[in-house]
């Protein structure tokens, strides 16, 4: 922080250049003028369109309900400069210098916000009627799919997937969901979690096929290993998202074993002045005592603010948030807080079998993580009894009736 501030004290403004114009490259550049930032601030986006909110992507947007999900932000009034259809190419951090498909851009602080990219069905390259959902571009070549109520597969059953599903039910598609894992969530949530969220697919007219592999896809058909052929007018793509890193190669900044840029407790890299923030960084968790990389859209909201207040100063800030994140699927608003993989204690709120009910994990009596399905206040409260570490009377905790804030020890 010294060169900034001795930088803060000249006349020359200094340079914030983001990387990335989706929300988490928005609210940096937002949070930046908010906490008194009075230099340049510069955002390179690689998309041609105005910087947009990806959530209703798989809801408004691609059901035809909306045209587009343009951030409600005034960006010249805030003095922020926007460059578009931008592609970042490398990164020169010695000499303070991105290069970009548009020529070099010099900056004094940088903030890496790349979001991360689908990753893509093997052997799908250049098959006609196979889709990502990830950009608008992706939901408008879509939208044409629904409305003409084509069969649809999809592969992978993960949040995603459930949620395109969801929509393409609604605009009275056929969906079959392959999952090669032997339930949905498979990598998300634990199987006795999971296990009442596959009712839901039959329940809303979905064909999900677990223990699915597929063995490739031609114009009109997804075929599986075990020689199934499943019609398929469009097939959607939901396998998971990988940091948008790859351009970083050569940089040296420090990347961990999935591509995720290693940030530290500041959200700062290994280079000096170069932050990284949202889908394309990981971080060391106090609270959870490991590195989290967090693909959800509370991430890319709360992490900027951490950032600016580490480039304005006087600083250090430290990011260690409640991982917080919900999903609408199959008539269900299902929210979650936490994290729960170090936890020693599964409690059950309701019947998993009913439309509202409250998964909380515990770790030494205090609640660590919560998942819960149409039960709203059982998230609001339960997320801030993880961030102050109360500690929980069980036999109360499991009596839906009861508030959880009154649940406690």
């Amino acid at each position: 922080m010294s060169d900034q501030t001795q930088e803060q004290g000249t006349s020359q403004p200094r340079r914030v250049v983001v990387v990335g114009a989706g929300m988490a490259g928005v609210q940096t550049a937002v949070a930046l003028r908010e906490q008194g930032f009075t230099g340049t601030v510069t955002m390179i986006g690689a998309e041609p369109h105005q910087p947009y909110d990806r959530p209703p992507l798989s809801k408004a947007v691609l059901l035809g309900k909306a045209e587009g999900s343009a951030f409600d932000v005034d960006f010249e009034a805030l003095g922020l400069e926007l460059r578009l259809g931008c592609e970042a190419l490398a990164l020169r951090p010695d000499a303070h210098v991105l290069d970009t498909s548009a020529g070099p851009v010099p900056y004094d602080v940088l903030v890496l916000a790349t979001g991360a990219e689908p990753v893509r069905l093997p052997g799908t390259e250049g098959v006609p009627g196979v889709h990502l959902l990830r950009t608008l571009d992706d939901a408008e070549r879509l939208r044409p799919v629904l409305a003409e109520q084509h069969d649809i597969v999809v592969v992978g059953a993960g949040w995603i997937g459930a949620e395109f599903a969801t929509a393409a039910r609604g605009a009275g598609c056929a969906v079959t969901v392959v999952e090669a894992a032997d339930r949905p969530l498979a990598g998300a949530l634990p199987a006795e979690v999971a296990a009442p969220m596959t009712a839901w697919y039959a329940d809303s007219g979905t064909e999900l096929r677990t223990r699915a592999r597929v063995e490739r896809v031609e114009p009109g058909a997804v075929i599986l290993d075990d020689g199934t052929r499943l019609p398929a007018g469009a097939v959607v793509v939901g396998i998971g998202a990988r940091p948008a890193t790859a351009w970083l190669a050569g940089s040296g900044i420090a990347l961990g074993e999935h591509g995720d840029v290693l940030a530290d407790d500041h959200l700062r890299t290994s280079a000096p002045q170069v932050y990284a923030v949202g889908d394309c960084a990981s971080f060391p968790s106090r609270r959870y005592g490991e590195r989290l990389m967090i693909h959800h859209w509370d991430n890319a909201l709360q992490g900027p603010r951490t950032v600016a207040a580490n480039i304005v100063g006087p600083g250090p800030a430290v990011y260690d948030p409640v991982p917080y994140f919900w999903s609408e699927q199959f008539g269900r608003f299902v929210q979650y807080a936490g994290h729960h993989r170090h936890a020693d204690t599964t409690l059950w709120r309701g019947d998993p079998t009913g439309p509202a009910w409250t998964v909380c994990w515990l770790r030494e009596g205090r609640l660590v993580a919560l998942l819960a399905v149409g039960r709203p206040r059982d998230l609001a409260q339960g997320r801030r009894l993880i961030e102050s570490g109360t500690p929980m009377d069980a036999g109360l905790l499991t009596d839906p009736s009861r508030p959880l804030k009154a649940a406690t020890a």
